[in-house]
């Protein structure tokens, strides 16, 4: 990402979302510094090659940290604890401090 990055005088941040943006996924970025807001803004005014592309693929090792989202028994018991905390919880009721 670092090689890359210095190439079109990027972040590697910058080089990833511009690799998710290329492949039509859909980002949605959060900070509350100023200078990473703009460092996250400033993503369209260059576009990765071809090469890059395929070289930043070669990093995915089909691997997850948290679970295996081909397993379907996996996912499914995912989604049911996504589920239970839905319905346990009410967002409503929670004390917001903001």
């Amino acid at each position: 990402m670092v090689a890359i990055g210095k190439k079109y005088n990027k972040s590697s941040a910058q080089v990833i979302l511009r690799w998710l943006i290329q492949r039509g996924v859909i980002v949605v970025c959060k900070s509350t510094h100023l200078e990473r807001i703009q460092e996250n803004f400033n993503v369209f005014d260059f576009e990765l090659t071809e090469e890059d592309m395929k070289q930043i693929k070669q990093l995915d090792k089909e691997e997850s940290l948290f679970f295996n989202h081909q397993d379907p028994k996996m996912v499914e018991w995912f989604d049911q604890i996504v589920m239970v905390r839905r319905t346990n919880n009410d967002a409503s009721k929670e004390k917001k401090s903001w």
